[in-house]
């Protein structure tokens, strides 16, 4: 058997190349491992090599909603400076149950002998929480005869259920999807939480009534698909995903969850998907339809979508950033490197996004034709001029060669000012599901896939409209099982229903 040795090159500049690389490896290892939390890549969540030492608390953290460009300010902070703001008053919507402190009827009496009057008052509030309240719902169906004659007795008919001849109601079903798809709890801790009350409902039913509940709720998906498609701007990303029980296949075999999210910014939608495969036949069918802007990473498995007419792929610039910022770790302590220029004019690309992130599309249009594009000229002669002077195996080659293999999908978001300079949208899409999967960790049928996929989609994208989870849940399950029509349907996608809150 050969050792390691003997695998190493005899050529000394091959070898010195080689220990340079294994060097870089170990300190970008060494940084995402022992780094403060906020110098760590938004990356690393999705890291399956650093997943077994992040705890899902230390990514609460990064899943912070920020805008586009505040996503990438994010990665830019090496020592954030924490700040004391003034403390923000409880929502107003929330009841108050008012408790008067009044004086004790011996401090009433002033020293000169006079009773004292109210002249003021001091007012404070205080967070109180009740904790979860259950009770049952008796339904009595009352029956009717006529006593003159024979004919058949009549039972009172009962409200149609979103599951017939269910334990759950649409409050018990709104309250078992909030806490795993928006919280992450795993259904064995819910088991638990019902079992404090008393309440025996193995996971196994809880299972069961998660599945059921995405087959009823399809219609919505439906129809936020078809918004989804028809907006020309569109987000698309993909994350590992295990599934213990797929017909054919390996317990430890990779599946994925895939996620578009676009939609006009008023309306906008986020779609989950799983399959057993990454290849591009998946995008292919998702996208079937699409016309306009696709937003990516470089993963070659959306090549085939994008080479469809009507089809203009976009290349995000965080991560091209991400890249160089990875090669700025491994340079000499104390010098400026190749990596600080490019990050340099980046970072002042990302500034004028930042100034403009308010304004119109016609506003952000003229800011980027004439602040961004000599910006971009600048940075393309600078890579023009350096990548035929670095090696490809290092940090700052893998860098350089990303950022001229995209350029062409890299510069074209100047083309309107409607269109992404990052997927920052996809991945914060995305982030609660990584986030979620480190406290379930897999899925144990296709059917149980296939439902998170659903009711992911439906919860985030219910955030994304500023609705509430659960409450809008709730909502929507109490009037699903009346809908008859797509006008039916079609009052119940979030940015159609009032605005819910959970109290």
């Amino acid at each position: 058997m050969k050792s390691g040795a003997d695998n190493l090159p005899d050529d000394p500049v091959l070898l010195k190349a080689l220990v340079l690389q294994l060097q870089e490896q170990v300190a970008l290892l060494r940084h995402k491992l022992f780094s403060p939390k906020s110098e760590r890549s938004l990356e690393d969540a999705d890291s399956p090599q650093l997943a077994m030492f992040n705890e899902a608390e230390e990514l609460t953290e990064e899943s912070k909603p920020a805008s586009e460009s505040g996503a990438a300010e994010a990665e830019e902070a090496v020592f954030p400076v924490k700040r004391r703001g003034k403390r923000k008053p409880l929502p107003a919507n929330l009841p108050r149950v008012e408790i008067v402190h009044e004086l004790p009827e011996h401090e009433l009496t002033c020293a000169c002998g006079c009773r004292k009057q109210a002249i003021g008052e001091e007012t404070s509030e205080q967070l109180e929480i009740i904790p979860m309240q259950v009770r049952v719902i008796r339904h009595i169906r009352k029956t009717y005869a006529c006593k003159a004659c024979e004919a058949a007795p009549v039972t009172a008919d009962k409200p149609a259920q979103l599951i017939e001849k269910s334990l759950a109601s649409p409050s018990v079903l709104a309250m078992l999807l909030t806490t795993k798809y928006a919280d992450g709890i795993p259904l064995y801790r819910f088991e638990k939480m019902l079992s404090r009350h008393g309440i025996d409902i193995p996971r196994q039913t809880l299972a069961r009534w998660v599945i059921q509940s995405g087959e009823q709720l399809q219609p919505l998906l439906n129809l936020m698909r078809d918004q989804l498609l028809g907006y020309p701007v569109l987000h698309c990303d993909e994350t590992r995903l295990q599934v213990l029980h797929e017909p054919g296949r390996d317990p430890t075999a990779q599946s994925w969850m895939w996620v578009q999210s676009g939609g006009p910014p008023e309306e906008p939608v986020v779609l989950f998907d799983y399959s057993t495969s990454r290849a591009q036949d998946v995008p292919l069918r998702l996208l079937e339809g699409f016309s306009g802007y696709l937003m990516t990473d470089d993963y070659a498995g959306y090549n085939a979508v994008a080479a469809h007419a009507g089809i203009e792929r976009l290349a995000c610039w965080a991560h091209a950033r991400r890249k160089f910022i990875d090669a700025q770790k491994v340079q000499p302590k104390g010098k400026i490197g190749r990596a600080d220029m490019a990050l340099n004019l980046i970072n002042k690309l990302y500034g004028i996004e930042r100034d403009h992130q308010d304004g119109n599309d016609t506003e952000r249009y003229q800011a980027r034709q004439q602040h961004s594009l000599p910006i971009l000229e600048q940075l393309k002669a600078w890579l023009d001029k350096t990548q035929p002077q670095v090696t490809a195996q290092n940090a700052l080659g893998k860098a350089v060669n990303y950022l001229a293999s995209n350029w062409s999908r890299l510069v074209r978001y100047v083309e309107g000012g409607h269109l992404p300079i990052d997927n920052n949208r996809a991945e914060n899409a995305i982030r609660p599901f990584v986030i979620g999967r480190k406290n379930w960790l897999f899925s144990d049928t296709p059917k149980g896939a296939t439902a998170s996929a659903q009711l992911y989609s439906l919860i985030e994208t219910a955030k994304a409209n500023g609705q509430e989870p659960y409450a809008w849940l709730r909502y929507i399950l109490e009037r699903l099982p009346l809908a008859n029509s797509i006008e039916d349907f079609e009052a119940l996608l979030p940015w159609n229903c009032p605005p819910t809150s959970a109290s």
